[in-house]
């Protein structure tokens, strides 16, 4: 997508669409770096003119299997181009793009394919087993097929408008049913322009590509931003800490994005092995997905000299805040940076009312991309909006500058005797401490207080650190009431699809480690 690059104070940034559907956005870039590198995957490299190409014969693909504007199909695999290629092969003809995640079960995908109505699940051979117990065998199609060429003859269009659905997006379901989010073509061509002007997206940045293609943030945030702005994607089939940090240097990449997990399993690589990276040439290290603590943060500095920027979105609404490339401001303590580019912020009491300044409450915001509705569920629609406003469920607070800072879930409020406790706050405390890699903080319930806090704790290579440390270390920082006087050591904690800490099985494990005391 052409973009005019603008100041960072200039907040008139036009977002609207030049152009009828993602794919015409796309190709109208494509077109002017056709001889330019788009792709790269394992060895191989795509350019723009053979990635356009690959696109149009997919679609073709499509439409010799009857799938037409409106039609829904999916694809399951690690990350491979091919799901690239299906993303805009569904924007050209107007069908509408299911992408899955490699780590389902059989019973997750039968769900996500069954719930979409896909009419085609296309697999790769690394989950062909978990595709085949999921779903019939005549919605099966291997991903490789892809790979042969159709005569053009097969490939007829559709006219496509920015209000045509899109994508549907699952989440990871840790709650219950995968709620399933409808992005149309507008959402999927203004979030990537919000994104390009936020982080500064050019045709010269290079994206390594490790998160999971099955989601909006690797699929739409990372790779789909880049190449809509004339960048090159090094894709990696999936993420291992010595991969991501050989792929950086190897490829020159210039902006990476990640969740906490990922920066810490890189730096905790290094310093068990006593090895280095030179990440000179990386522009942007992004992180989402999960609060990204100031230990953390500054560890990784002390390791890689490079800053990790902290950046937050919904999957619903995409992007919400981060800090703008061209700001000179260093941000302040603790905070997520500014409202992105198109982005309506209002943070709200329990009443309604707006807040002032430095006062927290729940976020509620419209974002360039943001939902349409969540499928076959009006009743969640209904619940999610208030006056066009997504209710994120977040706790956020703004200083007098415009800097927003994120200071906890309302769901995960640990409500002792009363007095309500953030983990977010809890675990910032507990992970300041050197002998703490990671930690997670969850509300377990008490005959006294009601709930109260209970910590697990991963140690840090080499550390001992014991609980009776860790409890004096948080007293030193938190309220009484806050300190969790439970702690529990382990060597990981359990991670949800995205790569996010599973606070369900963290805390179904917590309850059977106390039943057993």
């Amino acid at each position: 997508m052409i973009m005019t690059v603008q100041k960072a104070s200039d907040m008139t940034f036009n977002l609207e669409p030049e152009f009828a559907s993602v794919y015409a956005a796309f190709e109208a870039t494509a077109q002017q770096n056709l001889k330019k590198v788009a792709l790269k995957f394992e060895g191989e490299t795509v350019s723009f003119a053979e990635l356009i190409e690959r696109i149009e014969n997919t679609a073709r693909h499509l439409r010799a299997r009857g799938i037409g504007k409106g039609d829904a199909f999916a694809a399951f695999s690690q990350n491979r181009p091919e799901q690239l290629y299906c993303y805009y092969a569904a924007a050209k003809i107007g069908a509408v793009f299911v992408p899955v995640n490699p780590n389902l079960t059989p019973t997750e995908v039968e769900y996500t394919v069954g719930h979409s109505e896909a009419k085609v699940l296309f697999y790769d051979d690394v989950v062909a087993e978990t595709a085949k117990a999921a779903v019939p065998e005549n919605l099966l199609v291997p991903m490789a097929e892809l790979a042969t060429k159709l005569p053009v003859r097969l490939l007829d269009t559709a006219a496509v408008a920015p209000e045509d659905d899109f994508l549907i997006i699952y989440t990871s379901g840790t709650t219950g049913a995968p709620k399933a989010i409808i992005l149309d073509h507008a959402a999927q061509m203004k979030g990537p322009a919000a994104l390009a002007r936020l982080f500064g997206i050019s045709s010269d940045d290079v994206t390594l590509v490790a998160l999971p293609l099955g989601y909006l943030y690797g699929l739409s945030t990372a790779a789909a931003t880049s190449l809509q702005a004339g960048g090159t994607v090094v894709v990696l089939r999936r993420f291992h800490p010595r991969d991501v940090l050989a792929a950086l240097v190897e490829n020159d990449a210039t902006v990476f994005h990640g969740v906490p997990t990922m920066f810490s399993m890189m730096m905790e690589y290094c310093e068990q092995r006593s090895l280095s990276f030179d990440l000179s040439n990386m522009r942007k290290l992004i992180c989402a997905g999960a609060p990204l603590t100031a230990e953390v943060e500054r560890r990784f500095v002390t390791q890689f000299g490079k800053e990790l920027e902290n950046y937050y979105s919904l999957t619903e609404c995409t992007p919400v805040f981060g800090r703008y490339f061209d700001d000179p401001r260093p941000l302040p303590e603790g905070s997520i940076g500014r409202a992105a580019p198109g982005t309506t912020v209002k943070i709200l009491r329990a009443d309604g009312t707006e807040c002032g300044p430095n006062e927290e409450g729940e976020l509620f915001v419209r974002a360039a991309a943001t939902l349409d509705r969540y499928l076959k569920n009006p009743l969640m629609t209904e619940e999610a909006i208030r006056d066009g406003l997504f209710k994120t469920g977040d706790l956020v607070r703004r200083d007098e500058d415009g800097f927003y800072f994120i200071t906890g879930r309302i769901k995960e409020i640990i409500i002792r005797g009363g007095a309500n406790i953030s983990p977010a706050e809890v675990e910032k405390a507990l992970i300041s401490h050197p002998g703490v890699q990671d930690t997670a903080v969850i509300g377990v319930a008490d005959k006294i207080f009601g709930e109260v806090p209970v910590a697990v704790v991963v140690r840090r290579h080499g550390s001992e650190v014991t609980q009776e440390e860790l409890i004096s270390h948080v007293e030193g920082l938190l309220s009484d009431f806050k300190v969790p006087r439970t702690i529990f050591f382990e060597t990981e904690l359990p991670q949800g699809k995205t790569g996010k800490t599973d606070k369900k099985a963290l805390k179904e494990r917590v309850e059977g480690l106390l039943a057993n005391r």
